[in-house]
Order: C-alpha cells, then sequence, then structure tokens
C-alpha cells in the first residue's frame, strides 16, 4: 500500500491511544488498590466513609451534586475494594475491545468515584488528567459490543478534542511558569534545582543534577519551545509539523520520566499523541497492528457531536485564559457554569511546577519509647535514610509518599491530615504502617513520636566517593513537636 493513503486517517492511532488508555487505567486502578485500605480504608489515614459523613453534615441534600461519587449508596468498605476490581476488568476488557464505549463510562465514573472520597491523597493534575482523558475518550471511541482489535476511523471533531487537550496541556504548562514571574523560570536556570528538589527523582536524578549549568539552560531553552512552540503545530495543514510536534512531545516525556517518578502522567501525554499520527506513518513504522479497518457504528451522530465540542472548547479556554493573562477574570456566567462542571473533575486546567522548589524541605518521621532514644519510620520511595539509593517507582504512585513532599513545604496546621497519620502511628495502625518500609517498633506501638524538618540536598561528587551517599542533610525545625496519645 502506498503509504500517501493514510496520510489522511486516525484509525491506527486512535486503536493506539484506545489500547494505551486501558493500561493507564489498569495502572492506575491497581496502584491505588494497593494503598486503599492505608490511606481511605476503614482504619486509613482519612477514612472515606468519615469523610462522606462530615460532607453530608455540612453540604445536606446537595452533598451528592458538589461530591459525585458512588460511594454515597454503595457504602465505603467493601464497596472501595469493589470499584478497583471492576476498574482492572473494564480496563481488561478495553483493552481486548469488548464494549469498549461501556467500559471507557465504567472507568470514568469509577475513577471519579475513587477521587471524590480520596481528599488530599488524589488531589493530583494526572488524576484530573486521566478522568478528562476518559471522558473526550467517549467520543471518539466505538459504541459497539464487539468491535475486538478494528481499526476505526473516529469522528473528525471527536479527533480535534483530544489533540485540543493535549494542546491545553502542554501549552499551558509552558504559560503558567513564564507567567508566575518565577526568576528561575525566566533566567533558564529552573532546571539546575529541579532534578533535586523533585517529589520522587529516580536514580539518574542524581547524575542530570550535576551537569553543567549551560546544559541545564539549554534544556529549559528546548523545554519551553517544546511546551509554548510545537503545541500549534498540533493544528497544522502539514503533516510533517504535525509529527514533529507529536514525537518531540514524547521526546520530553521520556525524558522527564527517566529522571522523575510522575506516575501514570508521562505514559498519558504519550498516549495523547498518538492520534495526531496518521496512519501512513505507522504503515512507515511497520507495526504489527490489526489487519484492515473495520466499519464500527458510532454511540454519536456527527450533529450532535459538533454541540458538544462547541461547548466544551469554549469553557475550556475561557478557563485557561487565566493562566496566560492573570489580570482577565472570566464573566459571572461562566463561574455559574463551573459550579456544576468542576465537581465532575473532567474539563480542567493545567500547568505543572509553575514555580521551581530551590530547596529541599523533608519531613522524618521518628518514634521514642523514652524521649531520648529515637527511632526512624522509613518511607518506601521518598527521601529518608541518606545512604539509601534513589529507587524506580512510576509508573505506580506511593501516594503517601508524594503527599509527604507537599507537607513539607507547608505547616502542620495546613496539613491536617499529617496529624491523623501520626495518631495512626501512635496506634500502630497496621494498615498504615503497611505503607511504609520499615516500622521499627513491629511489636508495640511507641509512646511518643515527632517529626523533624531537614534540608535535603544531593552529595556532590566528591562526597558521594568518599561516603557512598546520595544526600547530605541538616535539621531545620520542628515540623511536630514530641507528641504522646492522651
Amino acid at each position: 500500500m502506498n503509504p500517501s493513503d493514510g496520510r489522511n486517517r486516525y484509525a491506527t492511532g486512535t486503536w493506539l491511544f484506545l489500547r494505551a488508555l486501558a493500561v493507564i487505567h489498569f495502572i492506575a486502578f491497581g496502584s491505588l488498590w494497593l494503598q486503599l485500605e492505608g490511606l481511605i480504608g476503614p482504619q486509613g489515614v482519612l477514612p472515606a466513609g468519615g469523610y462522606l459523613s462530615a460532607v453530608r453534615e455540612h453540604l445536606g441534600g446537595t452533598a451528592w451534586a458538589q461530591l459525585p461519587t458512588l460511594f454515597w449508596w454503595l457504602g465505603t468498605d467493601t464497596a472501595l475494594h469493589a470499584v478497583c476490581a471492576l476498574g482492572l476488568l473494564s480496563a481488561g476488557l478495553l483493552f481486548a475491545g469488548i464494549a469498549p464505549g461501556a467500559c471507557l463510562a465504567v472507568l470514568w465514573v469509577g475513577y471519579l468515584s475513587l477521587c471524590g472520597v480520596g481528599q488530599v491523597f488524589f488531589n493530583f493534575q494526572w488524576d484530573a488528567l486521566l478522568l478528562e482523558t476518559t471522558f473526550v475518550a467517549l467520543f471518539v471511541t466505538p459504541w459497539a459490543w464487539l468491535p475486538w482489535w478494528r481499526r476505526t476511523e473516529p469522528p473528525r471533531v471527536a479527533r480535534w478534542l483530544l489533540v485540543w487537550l493535549l494542546f491545553r496541556l502542554m501549552f499551558l504548562s509552558g504559560a503558567v511558569k513564564l507567567a508566575s514571574g518565577d526568576a528561575t523560570w525566566a533566567t533558564l536556570t529552573a532546571l539546575a534545582h529541579h532534578y533535586e528538589t523533585q517529589p520522587l527523582p529516580t536514580p539518574l536524578a542524581w547524575h542530570a543534577h550535576h551537569l553543567p549549568v549551560w546544559f541545564h539552560r539549554l534544556s529549559c531553552a528546548l523545554m519551553f519551545g517544546i511546551e509554548l512552540l510545537l503545541p500549534f503545530f498540533f493544528w497544522s495543514p502539514w503533516r510533517i509539523l504535525r509529527h514533529v510536534a507529536a514525537f518531540a512531545t514524547i521526546g520530553l516525556m521520556l525524558l522527564i520520566a527517566i529522571t522523575g517518578n510522575y506516575t501514570f502522567f508521562n505514559l498519558l501525554t504519550v498516549a495523547l499523541c498518538l492520534p495526531l499520527i496518521d496512519d501512513a506513518c505507522w504503515q512507515r513504522l511497520k507495526l504489527p497492528l490489526p489487519a484492515s479497518p473495520g466499519f464500527v457504528p458510532w454511540h454519536l451522530t456527527r450533529w450532535a457531536l459538533w454541540p458538544a465540542a462547541a461547548a466544551i472548547v469554549l469553557f475550556t479556554a475561557i478557563q485557561a485564559i487565566p493562566s496566560v493573562k492573570r489580570d482577565w477574570q472570566p464573566p459571572a456566567a461562566f463561574w455559574k457554569v463551573a459550579e456544576v462542571v468542576h465537581p465532575f473533575r473532567s474539563l480542567n486546567n493545567y500547568g505543572l511546577f509553575m514555580v521551581m522548589t530551590t530547596t529541599r524541605p523533608e519531613i522524618v518521621i521518628e518514634g521514642s519509647m523514652d524521649r531520648r532514644y529515637w527511632q526512624t519510620y522509613e518511607f518506601r520511595h521518598k527521601p529518608g535514610n541518606l545512604s539509601r539509593e534513589l529507587t524506580w517507582v512510576a509508573p505506580h504512585q506511593p501516594r503517601l509518599d508524594w503527599q509527604m513532599w507537599f507537607a513539607a513545604l507547608g505547616r502542620l496546621e495546613h496539613n491536617p491530615w499529617m496529624s491523623a497519620l501520626c495518631e495512626d502511628l501512635l496506634k500502630n495502625t497496621p494498615e498504615v504502617t503497611a505503607l511504609l518500609a520499615h516500622n521499627p517498633f513491629p511489636e508495640a506501638p511507641p509512646r511518643y513520636l515527632r517529626a523533624v524538618r531537614y534540608e535535603y540536598r544531593f552529595t556532590t561528587r566528591e562526597e558521594r566517593r568518599a561516603t557512598g551517599r546520595t544526600w547530605e542533610r541538616m535539621p531545620l525545625d520542628y515540623y511536630l513537636a514530641p507528641v504522646a496519645l492522651p
């Protein structure tokens, strides 16, 4: 077949996108299920059941509209596990091409429900991005019971919605950095700090941190080019520019992934690039893909897709303007619509690392029986022991480790969940201690607990050769002074 025959077709890229989305959902639901009991289970740090009771008491009869989740009706204890299991099953069926439209709807409702009760542990941009991607994917997936692995051409406007989502994700990621006024982004020095201060560095982050400053500046300039300029190429009438933009974005995601554990975020962004690549390009790559496209009916007629797409683009465009023009405020009518839309977390604003952190505070939790000899609780992946090697953990997300990074940037009164965590450690709650790498009090809980804040930094090459350590640290203050249960 002549490669030019597929230059205006996107069945293969869409097919790959849906398969990738199924894998990402499998990872997301599976990752959560491993941590479910310790985070939001009945004995977890922030029990979902108690949270729903508090919301109902505060909001009354409108609670379900402002916090849409199945757990209002299903309860939480067993239902949390059932929704995770259903998510894994639906992801598997979606990958196999069995009732893909229905599976995507189940995945969207299930993940939205978990985000609703996940509280601070689900307040991440990639959770919102996964929900929005799944919502938009409902427009490009074939709604049939058994399309199997047949490739089908998506409606053009539905594919444009995926491109619009990717455009906003990338462009706003660059725009907010410049609009913030942060000096490190303006002077292209942010990456000289990033590898050391990001939440969960990979083993390669230490090496990246020690690259020359000129390399960090060049990398930062290239990143801005990919985030601010290339997204406009997504809409180019010339396929070569679309492909350059797609592959450059994929390359950026891979570079980010090898130096930082950003869960499934990089995979999801790569998946969104796939519908930009036309069938002719995939044919040139000679990938082992399903045979000829097959016809499968779509769930929405084209006359219904256009007004839905127009409403989505209008809402998200208005929502994004303040990220670029910080003194602009949307009209009052927008906020009335937003009150209805925002609880569903599926039409979002984006922009990671708006302000670069230039130092790395870390919280070290310690327990004691006598307030003289203190033993340290070690987390699975966040920095603690100075000699412990950095870890690869993505696409799994250790949500407690991630949240500890945010907590260290603030104060205890701004992170009440930290008090709940410390109380659970004083009780030796097994569901919570299972989230840790090492519990120094396996037989009986400590009488006292404290949280000390340190400033961590990567060792120099000379220090690492001499000591074998990845980190050095200096004490800053008590995040939580020694406490005991009443």
